[in-house]
């Protein structure tokens, strides 16, 4: 039996990629998105809404019921950006639900599994878990969130053989801006690609048994942003 994966935000930047890249290592890969271009896709898509967590219950409930699940990506994710002040209640309630709840609840109804076949748990964090985020507070206490439960997830599940990784990218050249009044830079070295990303994950579990690298930062070279 193929080795089982979960991957959320897989229609399309970085869970896409991700999702193709676990295709091509042999994984059975089942991506959950809200909604996924016409054009065939290479991996089970799953339309789910992820803060309907009755809904989200059920099909994971559903895949394990035909899987074993040995790989869980958390990648979906959203970005509110601006002065604290201006965000509303539900643009903070969505960063939160999305961001980290989602990751945590996902993680909760599959650890047994990834215990059992001694899996593994990606979490896809933002550099701005390490760092002061002015204009985007909440985005980055949400990804500092994040990268310490997979910190401490990784010291309580070690000794089962379940590794914990946490990959925190730069500026990525997605859609994940889509809500600010800025993007990435035009030139090539001022950004990360998806597919970078991918190759990332890629590396982490083509590694030694027994070998765990925790966290992994990717950033561009060049530092700069491009006002809308």
């Amino acid at each position: 039996m193929k080795n089982t994966a979960i991957v959320t935000g897989a229609s399309s930047g970085i869970g896409r990629e991700i999702s193709r890249v676990l295709v091509e290592m042999g994984y059975e890969v089942y991506g959950f998105g809200r909604e996924f271009p016409e054009e065939e896709v290479y991996f089970h898509p799953i339309v789910c809404d992820l803060l309907n967590t009755p809904e989200l219950e059920r099909q994971i409930k559903e895949i394990r019921r035909r899987n074993d699940v040995s790989l869980l990506v958390n990648n979906a994710g959203v970005g509110y950006y601006g002065l604290h002040e201006e965000l509303n209640v539900q643009k903070i309630q969505k960063l939160v639900r999305t961001n980290l709840e989602v990751p945590m609840v996902l993680t909760n109804l599959l650890l047994r599994d990834l215990k059992k076949y001694s899996g593994t748990v990606i979490n896809i964090s933002s550099v701005t878990a390490q760092l002061s985020n002015p204009h985007g507070c909440a985005y980055g206490a949400t990804k500092a969130g994040l990268s310490s439960f997979s910190r401490s997830l990784f010291d309580e599940v070690r000794k089962y053989g379940v590794r914990v990784v946490t990959i925190q990218p730069d500026m990525t050249k997605t859609d994940l801006y889509r809500n600010a009044d800025f993007a990435q830079g035009e030139e090539e070295a001022s950004y990360l690609l998806p597919e970078e990303i991918a190759e990332t994950v890629r590396n982490i579990l083509q590694m030694r048994e027994g070998t765990v690298v925790t966290e992994i930062t990717l950033r561009p070279q060049i530092h700069r942003i491009r006002r809308k």
